[in-house]
C-alpha cells in the first residue's frame, strides 16, 4: 500500500523520505517488504507526508510492530 500511495501521490521515494525525514534507504525496505518490522514513529512519519491514516497505509501490508502485533 505505501508504494502505491506514494506513486498516487506522484512523488519519489527520495522526496517521500525528505517530507517524513527518514533515509531513503529505510523507505525502500520497507516499500520492498525487507523489514516487517518498521517502527511505529517512521510509520506515522509516513503517513503525515502522504496525507493519509496509519491505518490507511499499513493496509493490506502486513506489517507488524517488534512485539508481533499488525501496526495500525
Amino acid at each position: 500500500m505505501l508504494r502505491s500511495l506514494r506513486k498516487k501521490a506522484g512523488i519519489s521515494q527520495a522526496e517521500l523520505a525528505r517530507r517524513a525525514k527518514i533515509p531513503q534507504g529505510v523507505l525502500s525496505y520497507i516499500e520492498n517488504g525487507r523489514t516487517k518490522h518498521p517502527r511505529i514513529d517512521t510509520m506515522q512519519a509516513l503517513a503525515r507526508a502522504l496525507g493519509c491514516s496509519l491505518e490507511e497505509l499499513t493496509q493490506e501490508e502486513g506489517l507488524e510492530d517488534a512485539a508481533g502485533r499488525a501496526v495500525s
